[in-house]
């Protein structure tokens, strides 16, 4: 990886005001981190668009890293544990094939319902989330990966 770590954080608009938090508390540690880096920001319509967006930016050779942060809950329609595991298996599979660093943030909980306490908690929790993925963006680029 180069000295100016060059990274796209790819974000789902489903529960935007949520996953959106995950960004803001990355782009917080990255800048208290003092590392040079460079962060472009990609918003796809929910977490399943995810993988092919993360491969196609991982083959551009833009990308030291890339970041992919979703909520995804249970819609009634779908299980939503069905799609997360086809997230975080198209994120690992785009990481294989680009040798691209790909990290999720994406998160599944059981039993979410749009109350102001689930809000309250899974807001503030995506900030520590994107905290977390710089600090292991920042670990895999000491590594040179």
């Amino acid at each position: 990886m180069t000295n100016n770590l060059r990274i796209a954080f790819i974000k789902a608009r489903w529960h935007a005001d949520i996953v959106d938090r995950a960004h803001a508390g990355f782009a917080e540690a990255m800048s208290q981190s003092g590392r040079p880096h460079t962060l472009d920001s990609f918003d796809v319509p929910g977490a399943f668009e995810m993988p092919l967006l993360a491969q196609k930016l991982g083959h551009s050779g833009r990308y030291d890293a890339i970041v992919a942060a979703a909520l995804v809950v249970d819609g009634g329609i779908y299980r939503h544990d069905f799609v997360a595991a086809a997230v975080v298996n198209g994120l690992m599979d785009a990481q294989m094939k680009t040798g691209v660093p790909t990290f999720s943030v994406s998160l599944t909980p059981h039993h979410f319902q749009p109350s102001a306490e689930h809000v309250a908690f899974f807001t503030e929790h995506f900030v520590k989330k994107g905290k977390e993925a710089a600090a292991a963006v920042l670990a895999i680029a000491d590594l040179g990966i």
